[in-house]
């Protein structure tokens, strides 16, 4: 395995174009070349082309390769162009040529910045987060790729389920089969194309769907490299990778929502209708509690935004309509909640801190004690200011006040709470999960601010003698500055150095020490391409499947054992005495043991694989290969 960036590009590059050329056509099919929105929804489109197309390419069976990408895309192109025919409806035209340079140069720095973020996060391209939830992932990857099928079924097969949210693996598959990359560094390319692509741009969609001003997208995509809790949190707890890729697309599914309420009759909702549907789609498939998430956040601003068009004519039909979709959508809401039930045992996470502490955290936009960066705290303060001044403007803070909500339930109240329990449960009651959302929800209000600043600055400037040519570009130049300077804040500085712990390659790392990933690493050297190696996944040694191309007995902490891998684990060093084990290795066909001692993911109770640890060589367990006192290949002999 390479630690050199360069041999990372190819799969940097390869994933930048898949969350781009589907989109890229989608996009020119069925909007006008000059309509913003739609290009800022390019990545959210692609990444919903690739979870639905791998899911398709499965029941058509068809291989997960570029072709049922393309085919899925030109369909949805063919559909978006038809639809633009026949309504004809009105293009909303785009920005001067000079603003279209300043928002993509914005969008570019982001990208960079936000980039530059996950490199040093990460420290190696073929790094891996050193957490439970990496061990399923990375093999789930390696079965989508042996397979060609990385659907949500075959997903879910990793670990013995019949169905994971499959939108992350999608993309890093696609790219770990086109390149033919380590999987490390497929998923450390995917993950920086998700982070510093998908995400900035679709917290500028957001940003033009409320303000539609190309500022307003400019310093949305800027801020949004200043956040610790969105994405680099989600890329160092759990570790959360359906739910960092369907978080990113959160953005562009609430951009939806704004023309769509906004427009008018039903010929001018359709094509905002269907655009909608289809994001969310993408978002359901990366992870069904995002897809909540676009529910929880859309809701108060899908009321707000619609009390003017009440108030306009304050009459008793407007009111009850009012009344209608607000109960309708609390309706749902009740109903959707009630169905998406996380069970007992995976949603007893409790509280951080108090409640009053909560609100602190959530207000500076600095969660998890992490410290806080002022411009942001201030921005947002200052945009809460200007709807307080305008009332108008409170859709904005929509997204926000829930965010606010659930993540204040969450982490401040105790876990016997009811009212905790019915809404943050289908988020396994998880104040990570929660965290993670309050940057997506604050773009459209420190946006605000930062446009209330600009603006309040050139009025400012504008009034000194001589000042009218220049105050305008000085205003933006400080304010851009400002929002540029969030990407090395101190909270996104302190997560960053709390994520290189997760990723870190130590003795004493969580999943894999050196020593460990040494011997894995040397596999097609010391075992045969048809080896069975039995392991504990707790200690790691089922990475033998994703990192050494080697088949393992169990891919997964959580997946099921047969009753004779269950001997094996319990009793596999008693091979010389016991006559039983050698049936038992028979049966399961293992040919090779890792044993990598008794150190366990997370500390988790590793009593049920005992029969795995501090083997002895002897005639039935000959030693292949070592690394350190602890890890340790031997082939298993005399059973046949």
């Amino acid at each position: 395995m390479s630690g050199s960036w360069l041999t990372a590009l190819p799969s940097i590059a390869v994933a930048l174009a898949a969350v781009l050329l589907p989109g890229i056509l989608i996009r020119l099919a069925g909007w006008n070349v000059r309509d913003v929105l739609p290009w800022l929804l390019v990545p959210a489109m692609s990444v919903t082309v690739l979870a639905v197309a791998s899911n398709v390419a499965h029941f058509v069976r068809l291989p997960w390769s570029p072709l049922p990408v393309a085919l899925v895309a030109v369909l949805i192109a063919a559909v978006a162009f038809v639809v633009r025919r026949m309504l004809r409806a009105g293009e909303v035209v785009s920005v001067r040529p000079a603003h279209a340079v300043g928002m993509t140069v914005a969008l570019a720095v982001s990208a960079l910045a936000i980039g530059v973020q996950l490199v040093v996060a990460f420290g190696r391209p073929d790094a891996i987060s050193q957490t439970l939830d990496n061990i399923v992932h990375l093999n789930a990857i390696k079965l989508a790729t042996d397979t060609a099928d990385a659907s949500a079924v075959q997903i879910g097969a990793t670990s013995d389920i019949p169905f994971y949210p499959n939108g992350w693996h999608s993309i890093v598959a696609l790219v770990q089969l086109l390149t033919g990359a380590p999987i490390p560094v497929a998923v450390t390319a995917g993950n920086i194309v998700i982070g510093a692509v998908v995400w900035p741009f679709s917290a500028a969609a957001l940003a033009w769907a409320v303000f539609r001003r190309p500022l307003a997208v400019v310093f949305a995509a800027l801020l949004a490299t200043g956040f610790g809790a969105f994405p680099l949190l989600l890329l160092d707890f759990g570790v959360l990778y359906p739910n960092f890729a369907g978080y990113a697309l959160i953005g562009a599914a609430l951009a939806g929502v704004w023309p769509l309420v906004q427009a008018s009759g039903w010929r001018e909702r359709v094509r905002p209708f269907l655009l909608l549907l289809l994001i969310s789609v993408g978002v359901g498939i990366s992870h069904p509690n995002a897809l909540l998430g676009v529910f929880a956040l859309a809701v108060p601003a899908v009321v707000l935004l619609l009390v003017p068009f009440a108030r306009a004519e304050r009459t008793r039909g407007r009111f009850l309509a009012l009344a209608l979709v607000a109960g309708g959508l609390l309706v749902i809401g009740y109903a959707v909640w009630t169905f998406a039930r996380t069970n007992y045992d995976m949603s007893r996470w409790g509280p951080w801190q108090t409640a009053s502490q909560a609100v602190g955290e959530a207000l500076t936009l600095a969660p998890r004690q992490f410290p806080m960066t002022l411009v942001l705290a201030l921005l947002l303060a200052v945009g809460a200011v200007v709807i307080a001044r305008r009332p108008a403007r409170l859709p904005a803070a929509g997204p926000f006040l829930a965010a606010l909500v659930l993540f204040v339930l969450c982490s401040g109240a105790v876990v016997a709470n009811p009212i905790r329990e019915f809404l943050a449960n289908p988020w396994y009651n998880d104040p990570y999960r929660l965290a993670a959302l309050l940057p997506i929800a604050a773009i459209p209000l420190v946006t605000l601010g930062a446009l209330a600043v600009s603006d309040g600055l050139r009025a400012g400037l504008g009034r000194l003698p001589g000042a009218s040519a220049w105050a305008p570009v000085a205003a933006v130049a400080v304010v851009t500055a400002l929002a540029a300077s969030v990407a090395v804040g101190q909270n996104v500085r302190a997560t960053i150095v709390q994520t290189q712990g997760q990723y870190a390659l130590r003795a004493d790392a969580n999943v894999l020490s050196e020593d460990e990933l040494d011997v894995l690493t040397r596999l097609d050297e010391t075992t045969p391409p048809d080896a069975v190696i039995v392991g504990s996944p707790l200690t790691g040694a089922s990475l033998a499947y994703a990192i050494g191309d080697r088949t393992v007995t169990e891919r997964h902490v959580f997946g099921t054992r047969t009753p004779d891998e269950q001997y094996l684990t319990e009793n596999l060093r008693d091979i010389d005495s016991d006559p039983e084990v050698c049936e038992a290795v028979r049966a399961v066909g293992a040919t090779y043991v890792l044993d990598f001692g008794d150190r366990t993911v997370n500390g988790n109770d590793g009593s049920a694989y005992t029969g795995l640890e501090d083997l002895e060589p002897s005639a039935r367990l000959v030693l292949v290969d070592s690394e350190g006192p602890d890890a340790k290949l031997f082939r298993i002999e005399g059973c046949s």
